[in-house]
């Protein structure tokens, strides 16, 4: 398998709102009983309110994912703290397409991501998401270059859930 972290330029934007529409849709399990994650009348879900700052703020970094030169996903970074505590970088977004789930893709991307950004990281994770907490503390602990995993377990008006903070030294 090759793995590869790329950065989104602007003109693969239509490429990342298509997976956005993908990552909704598997995250709307987690909205049952809440407005948010609604069809809007054409079929689509509303469209990912912060997209246009990925290519506006130094600070936001839009990824795409491919596996042996396809598509298999995307991770959206920034510097937002959900914490309220100093971070370099956050997870904001991280999705891989089903058929490359459960096999090492979710993990290796996230590791080579993490690596390439070193730093201290936050990685939060929604309350109802109880299937991402695993993935998140394997894919930051098992890295060689963690310095140990904290979790702070946040709920209030800005989070609702645990939230991950590790460095990650540079190679």
């Amino acid at each position: 398998m090759s793995l590869a972290i790329d950065l989104a330029r602007p003109d693969e934007r239509p490429i990342l709102d298509n997976l956005m529409q993908l990552y909704m849709h598997d995250f709307s399990e987690h909205w049952a009983g809440q407005a948010h994650g609604e069809l809007q009348d054409d079929g689509r879900f509303p469209a990912y309110g912060p997209m246009d700052s990925y290519w506006s703020d130094p600070a936001r970094i839009p990824l795409l994912i491919r596996v042996d030169g396809q598509l298999a996903g995307l991770a959206l970074i920034n510097d937002y703290s959900h914490s309220g505590q100093p971070a370099d970088r956050n997870m904001a977004e991280f999705f891989v397409v089903r058929k490359h789930r459960r096999g090492g893709v979710g993990t290796a991307a996230a590791q080579a991501i993490f690596s390439r950004w070193p730093g201290l990281w936050e990685a939060a994770v929604a309350r109802r998401n109880t299937a991402a907490l695993p993935f998140w503390r394997k894919a930051a602990a098992s890295h060689p270059a963690c310095r140990g995993v904290d979790e702070i377990d946040l709920s209030n008006d800005h989070w609702d859930g645990p939230i991950l903070r590790f460095r990650i030294d540079p190679a």
